[in-house]
Parts: structure tokens; sequence; C-alpha cells
């Protein structure tokens, strides 16, 4: 299983957290970048998350040591399979609360799922989703953006999103 994705696939997941231009900045210097921090790839399930994210690793399915799923509301309309391409708006935190990035409310974001066009937790945690349904997902580094990090995302961070599946085609 890849742990870095490779630039190709930072590219094309670019697109899916387009960073906003405001506050960019700012968020990286509250989440902190030390260069000089271990490489330590983060773990799930023991963070510490922010109140307002909701998440109880507890109460999440484990798919592996580096992505944990909740449904939030199960859809009933057609299953997310690995070769089909998936409409979803979403929503992306890092564990202190920050978001880093949105696209509720703005156009839905299209990837072929289980191509490598996204990282590895969302090709993962998004698989078996039907039409309607809402998920949790905490993605470790190892499925994320592993010791590189990416904009305003620390290199080793564990990330939370919150996934609607509007189509699947």
């Amino acid at each position: 299983m890849r742990h870095i994705m490779s630039a190709r696939t930072r590219s094309v997941f670019r697109r899916l957290v387009a960073l906003p231009l405001l506050g960019a900045a700012s968020l990286v210097s509250a989440c902190g970048t030390d260069s000089t921090a271990p490489n330590i790839p983060s773990n799930p399930a023991v963070e510490t998350y922010a109140a307002s994210l909701g998440v109880t690793i507890a109460n999440m399915t484990k798919r592996s040591d580096n992505l944990f799923v909740q449904d939030l509301v199960v859809g009933t309309g057609t299953e997310a399979v690995a070769g089909r391409v998936i409409r979803v708006t979403y929503s992306g935190w890092l564990t202190n609360g920050s978001r880093f990035d949105s696209n509720v409310g703005g156009a839905p974001f299209s990837f072929t799922l289980g191509s490598q066009q996204v990282i590895a937790g969302w090709d993962q945690g998004v698989l078996g989703m039907k039409v309607g349904g809402k998920r949790r997902l905490v993605i470790g580094s190892a499925l994320g953006y592993g010791n590189q990090g990416q904009g305003p995302i620390p290199a080793n961070s564990t990330l939370v999103f919150d996934v609607e599946l509007l189509g699947v085609q």
C-alpha cells in the first residue's frame, strides 16, 4: 500500500482540498510545523480530537490502523464501488478542529473510486457508501499525506472528513 502519493495524485487531490487562500498561512502557524519534529506517522486511535469534531474513535468502525469510519446517515441509493465515478460534498479538519477545506455549498467533487486520484484513506473510506449517505472518515497520515504534509496540513497529520455521497456513475 502506498504511503505517499505521487506528484500526479497530489495534483489531483489538490482539487479535493483546494486550500482557502485567506487564512492558510495563519492555519499553518497555528498547527505547528516544526521541521525538527521526529518523522512519526500519526495514530488515529490515540489522537486527541477537538470536541467540535464529534469524533469518538470507540464508536467508529476500524477498517485499519489508519482508517476509522462512522456512518452518520446510511444511504439507500447506488453503492460506491471501485472503478465508478462518484460525486461528493465534504469538509476536512485537522484534529485540533481547524477546517482546512470544504466544498459544502459549492460544486460537488467527482473522482473515480479506487484509481488513486485521491488519498488512500478516501479510496478505502468511501468504498461501500450508498447515495444519500453521510460518513465520517478519520484518516491517519499513512493513508493521508504521510510525512510530506500538504499546504496547511502538517506532516504526519490525522485528518477528519465528513463526506456525503451525492451520486455514482
